[in-house]
């Protein structure tokens, strides 16, 4: 029993010994999730929907106004 005890102290002493290794690699990927999540909250407003468009996908002409955001001005 003695040499189990000496090998897990060995193993707890080496493992201490590699760094912060996994606490990096966590913060890498939490910036990076919320990089892009950040991109998307930002740019999402810039969207343009093709609603206003002079033509549409389908052939037909388009409204050619914001009639969705002015109705009610």
């Amino acid at each position: 029993m003695p040499d189990t005890a000496a090998a897990a102290t060995a193993d707890v002493a080496a493992a201490a010994d590699q760094g912060p290794g996994d606490t990096l690699r966590i913060v890498l990927l939490a910036s990076i999730v919320g990089g892009v999540l950040l991109a998307w909250f930002l740019l999402r407003g810039y969207r343009t929907d093709g609603t206003d468009a002079p033509g549409g996908e389908d052939g037909t002409a388009g409204t050619g106004g914001n009639t969705g955001r002015d109705a009610n001005a």
